[in-house]
């Protein structure tokens, strides 16, 4: 494993973007969302996307320094065409200009067409719960998740984020996707060489797989099968409930924009696919006094935290909790990334003249 520090990881990420043509307030902003994802412990949807990011910029599937297309607003409602913009980026900008409608109005709502991958949904969330905000953040992705007792993919990993303030930085902040796991987990095993878990995703033939590199090569060529939804295989676990949870992420974020969704929503092996978002900020005092709101939080997950653990359970999480605690050591001890990721980084910087920061090497411990 590869520790450093993650101002040094920002500042050679700005370099490979900066490198590869983004402006550098677009550098800037992408290299911090994408860093947070592995300081937060959410490695597959951190720097080992640097190549698909690259790749995408380098044949012009994602655009430097692209000005959305304002198709309709409100004072408090924004519908954009990223006309192929840096998702990562432009999700930044976005939800900024939501929650000024939010600061202004109460509630700000924005959704976005033909863009590209933006990263950790919750980023985005917690941008507005960190001005006093419930904030929401969804994206539809490439069809990668098999709806409930079908054998094709019709629906992305289509995460929801939710993130809501309590007192003294305590934060509730939701990040799920609506399949079982995500693409990443599945490219992680692969990279391993190891087996996924029965339960996970199906084969072409819409039974139970294991082998994490025939499902990603089946899925990126559609030859069937793919991610299960939130729930698992068939109703036992009420997989369609996460079935129906990805087709509403759907609905907010393409529909609404007139975008592309379903199977439609295709990767290719060069870069992701163009991708819709939905963005929302909700003032807390259209509900009640917010210092009374984030009170009632902080007990909430107070009273979580001090549940008695299951046996062999070492204690008990909210969502979000693990994540800060993972940033918080990273602090201390460097983020940590693959040595596959590290080499894929030297290589992508060495190619753009990017100096490399120190690093220090040691054996991962995770809790």
């Amino acid at each position: 494993m590869v520790y450093s520090s993650r101002r040094d990881l920002e500042k050679l990420c700005t370099g490979i973007f900066s490198g590869l043509g983004l402006p550098n307030d677009e550098a800037e902003d992408s290299a911090k969302i994408l860093v947070a994802a592995d300081a937060r412990g959410i490695g597959s949807h951190g720097l080992a996307r640097i190549r698909r990011y690259a790749d995408g910029i380098k044949t012009g599937r994602i655009g430097a320094g692209i000005t959305p297309t304002v198709l309709r607003e409100t004072p408090v409602s924004l519908v954009l065409d990223a006309e192929g913009g840096m998702g990562l980026s432009l999700g930044k900008r976005s939800m900024e200009k939501v929650i000024d409608m939010a600061a202004a109005h109460g509630v700000g709502i924005c959704s976005i067409r033909n863009s590209n991958h933006f990263g950790i949904a919750g980023y985005y969330a917690e941008m507005a719960a960190r001005r006093d905000m419930i904030g929401i953040a969804m994206t539809n992705t490439a069809a990668l998740g098999v709806p409930t007792f079908a054998r094709e993919a019709m629906f992305g990993t289509n995460p929801i984020a939710f993130a809501v303030p309590g007192m003294d930085k305590d934060l509730f902040s939701l990040d799920m996707a609506t399949t079982t796991v995500t693409r990443g987990k599945i490219e992680v095993a692969a990279r391993e060489g190891t087996s996924i878990p029965p339960g996970w995703a199906v084969g072409p033939d819409g039974r139970t797989t294991i082998d994490a590199a025939r499902l990603l090569e089946d899925m990126l060529y559609k030859r069937g099968g793919g991610l299960l939804p939130l729930g698992g295989e068939g109703i036992a676990g009420a997989g369609y409930k996460g079935y129906g949870l990805a087709v509403m992420v759907d609905i907010l974020c393409a529909v609404s924009s007139g975008g592309v969704f379903g199977g439609a929503v295709m990767d290719t092996e060069m870069t992701s696919a163009r991708v819709c978002h939905f963005f929302m900020a909700l003032r807390l005092d259209l509900f009640r006094d917010p210092e009374d709101f984030k009170k009632d939080i902080s007990r909430m997950l107070e009273e979580l935290r001090s549940l008695t653990p299951a046996e062999g359970a070492r204690r008990v999480y909210y969502a979000g909790l693990r994540e800060r605690e993972a940033e918080a050591r990273c602090e201390q001890e460097g983020v940590p990334l693959t040595d596959e990721v590290w080499k894929t980084l030297r290589e992508t910087a060495a190619g753009l003249g990017v100096a490399l920061p120190p690093v220090r090497m040691e054996t991962y411990r995770h809790d």
